[in-house]
């Protein structure tokens, strides 16, 4: 009598994250946009000023050109605070995976690591956006700016590394190593403006910091962001669960 074939193990097609990814996406971009507004039309630069020409603030020259660049703050901090979130995450999932060798939470770890690249790169576009419009340079070795460039590096070592290692297992333990490397930078980029003070990277989140508008207006934000990252994330780690899914169905077929 034959023996019966077991139906291969496939990984899983979907779950219920993904039934909300779409309404997160549009909930996302949609708070964006609230929040793109409120920048320009409810929330005044540099705590109400506003100058013809240039006025001396804050012992600080300031032209209008320079209040309407503070509104880049908006979308660079919520943008760079998921970078650093995607992180903890992949990191997370890295740790896990190291612990039980389960595939999934290799892919876990990837994707949110392609999340947080992106997020990186708006980072550092916002960023050099402001950094242009204040200060008349593309660059500047400031103790945050460098410290983050090092956090983009590493991420995009981490991608060099998983093209460059053959063997899947391998490839995928050290990535999870980097991915943890990775995050051991995400505190030192956040507390390093505290550590060494800087009028480029001024102490943002403390008291007196930002005014009530500021505040809601950065969160509405932030929560946006967050809700697009999310639904870049699903959306993503779906496409490469079908990928696997169909790698799988291949070996099952060629064994038979």
């Amino acid at each position: 009598m034959a023996k019966e074939k077991k139906p291969p193990v496939l990984p899983e097609a979907g779950q219920w994250p993904d039934k909300v990814a779409p309404v997160a996406l549009v909930a996302g971009a949609v708070l964006t946009t609230i929040g793109f507004l409120l920048t320009f039309l409810w929330v005044p630069p540099v705590v109400g000023a506003s100058v013809n020409g240039a006025a001396l603030i804050g012992d600080s020259m300031v032209t209008q050109q320079l209040l309407l660049s503070q509104k880049i703050f908006y979308f660079h901090m919520p943008v760079a605070l998921v970078s650093f979130i995607a992180l903890v995450f992949a990191a997370y999932y890295g740790i896990r995976f190291l612990a039980t060798r389960n595939a999934r939470f290799d892919a876990c770890s990837k994707v949110a690591m392609e999340i947080s690249l992106l997020f990186i790169i708006m980072t550092m576009i916002t960023g050099e956006m402001w950094t242009r419009f204040e200060w008349g340079v593309w660059w500047t070795w400031e103790p945050r700016l460098t410290t983050y460039l090092i956090l983009m590096l590493i991420v995009i070592a981490y991608f060099i590394l998983r093209n460059a290692v053959d063997e899947p297992e391998r490839c995928s333990v050290y990535a999870a190593v980097v991915s943890i490397v990775a995050l051991i930078d995400v505190p030192i980029c956040f507390m390093i403006t505290r550590l060494i003070p800087s009028s480029v990277h001024p102490v943002v989140l403390r008291e007196g910091g930002m005014t009530a508008d500021m505040g809601i207006c950065l969160a509405v934000v932030l929560v946006g962001m967050l809700a697009v990252g999310f639904a870049l994330y699903r959306a993503r780690f779906g496409q490469v669960r079908l990928g696997q899914r169909v790698e799988a169905l291949k070996d099952a077929l060629e064994e038979n």
